[in-house]
């Protein structure tokens, strides 16, 4: 679930992608390389990333900046990361049967990823 809406400051866009089925750390291991970079940057780095958490933070990525480009007319040429960040959601808890009519749980995380896009002109 994708949820939009604009920043307090109003000069930014803000998107946030809850229960995504991906561990935190995993997650946040691609946030940190794109924190802070321009958005075209940003997308030249998550296309060649190897890691399968790329892709959820790309089409955030585009999102951010189709909102931004759409509802607030800014350029997606000036557009860049000020705010990237991942938090733990709900994990779902299963069962796995064993041996000897035993089980064992299964733990599958979530996260959130929160991404905000602001206007380099207007910091």
């Amino acid at each position: 679930m994708i949820k939009k809406n604009s920043n307090k400051s109003g000069t930014g866009v803000k998107v946030l992608a809850q229960h995504i089925h991906m561990s935190v750390f995993k997650a946040r291991r691609v946030i940190e390389q794109i924190r802070g970079r321009s958005y075209e940057e940003t997308l030249m780095i998550l296309e060649f990333m190897p890691y399968r958490a790329s892709y959820p933070i790309l089409k955030l990525v585009y999102s951010a900046a189709a909102n931004a480009r759409h509802n607030m007319g800014l350029n997606e040429a000036d557009l860049i990361i000020t705010k990237a960040e991942v938090n733990g959601g709900p994990i779902m808890k299963r069962v796995r049967p064993q041996a000897r009519g035993r089980s064992s749980p299964i733990k599958r995380p979530t996260c959130h990823i929160t991404i905000v896009l602001e206007d380099i002109y207007k910091l």
